[in-house]
């Protein structure tokens, strides 16, 4: 598996990466908030392959940069309190990130459908797996592959 048959030859414009359950638990920038081990073989894999642009899709927060200061939540996605499809459409459109291309999503089903409402041509590199383990797999051979 090389980085080109999921980006079509370069690197990607923006990478998707999700969330995670566990987190700190004091206020912290958004590239330190999140400690488990999913999101962190998420970032692996994107950092490997170069984005121009990473961001992390939070259940509470949607779009957010690396540098971003959040406070830890709860929130999982599709909760009552979870962003939404808009909100994470707004965000996007106000970052200016809308039309990138390649797009390249990382993350279960949930962050998948809610990525592609705003970006519905990303690549989803994870999709087809049967579970946590064969995703987790994927990402290590993805930045192996690109490292």
């Amino acid at each position: 598996m090389t980085p080109d048959e999921h980006t079509g030859g370069g690197a990607p414009e923006l990478i998707v990466i999700p969330c995670g359950a566990r987190k700190l638990d004091h206020r912290a920038r958004a590239a330190d908030m999140y400690v488990g081990s999913y999101h962190r073989a998420c970032r692996r894999a994107a950092e490997a392959l170069r984005p121009d642009r990473l961001v992390i899709l939070s259940a509470r927060y949607g779009r957010l940069g690396l540098d971003d200061e959040i406070d830890p939540y709860d929130t999982a996605h599709g909760a009552a309190d979870a962003v939404t499809a808009r909100l994470l459409r707004e965000q996007a459109a106000e970052r200016g990130i809308t039309d990138l291309d390649p797009v390249m999503v990382l993350g279960g089903a949930r962050h998948v459908t809610l990525a592609k409402a705003v970006w519905p041509h990303a690549l989803t590199p994870l999709s087809g797996t049967r579970g946590m383990g064969e995703q987790v797999a994927r990402l290590a051979a993805m930045a192996r592959a690109a490292g």
